[in-house]
């Protein structure tokens, strides 16, 4: 479930760390950005300066974002229209980008398609994303604000949160929302864990298979661990919007 509780957290490293043996192929750089939560202005923000980093060399970029668009801030409706007008940008359309899903589209799904997750979901942040798409009142009554709800939203969001990936992987590394659970291989992951996981996955001290960049666990900076990167710096609050760049074998971050 959705939780407020912050965790504890490294310092970013200050340099360009080599990462032993996680790399990615020659003449490709990740851009990969944590919870966005409706914090339109941050993303805005920080994808010119990825537009800006990215007119340097080299010429492959891959953008994967890491889900959690919606909820908490107040403009969950403009995110995703920014994210869809990344395919007519000059600089991003010649990007291969990768929108990942968070446990937050899975309730906003799960609340249009009636499953009954309505009051959970409006709690932890969906009544501003309803509110971002006109909605006035999105606290009556569920099942005519659900109607509402399906009305108002425009056929490219819905195509957009109907498509979704689970995760990416890019070389040594493996993108998803929340983790992964333990002794599972990648390919054998549910979505349930990638979407929600937490305790296990943030406790485990053994290997992955590949190093995991994910978001869903907030934390102050971002925290490099031997098996993880954890990179959802709680936009929606602390203002600060991150970006994980990595390039063969370093790695570096870029923020709002």
């Amino acid at each position: 479930m959705t939780s407020n509780q912050p965790y504890s957290c490294a310092p970013p490293p200050k340099t360009s760390p080599t990462l032993g043996p996680f790399r990615v192929e020659r003449g490709t750089r990740i851009y990969a950005i944590g919870d966005i939560h409706g914090r339109l202005d941050l993303l805005q923000r920080l994808l010119k300066t990825i537009a800006k980093d990215s007119t340097s060399p080299p010429s492959h970029c891959i953008l994967v974002c890491l889900g959690d668009y919606i909820d908490r801030g107040p403009h969950s409706a403009g995110v995703v229209a920014c994210l869809l007008s990344l395919e007519s940008d000059p600089v991003f359309k010649g990007f291969d980008r990768h929108f990942l899903k968070g446990n937050h589209e899975q309730m906003m799904a799960e609340f249009l398609e009636g499953k009954g997750v309505g009051a959970l979901w409006l709690k932890n942040g969906g009544a501003a994303t309803l509110e971002s798409y006109g909605i006035k009142n999105p606290w009556g009554d569920l099942k005519q604000v659900r109607h509402q709800a399906q009305a108002a939203l425009p056929v490219a969001h819905r195509h957009f949160f109907d498509h979704l990936e689970l995760h990416h992987h890019q070389g040594d590394y493996h993108f998803v929302h929340a983790g992964v659970r333990p002794h599972v291989p990648l390919e054998h992951q549910s979505p349930d864990d990638v979407l929600w996981i937490r305790n296990e996955f943030l406790t485990a001290t053994e290997g992955f298979g590949a190093m995991i960049v994910h978001g869903h666990s907030p934390v102050d900076v971002p925290n490099v661990l031997p098996n993880r990167i954890a990179i959802d710096t709680r936009a929606w609050a602390s203002g600060t919007l991150t970006c994980l760049v990595v390039q063969e074998d370093t790695l570096r971050f870029l923020s709002t």
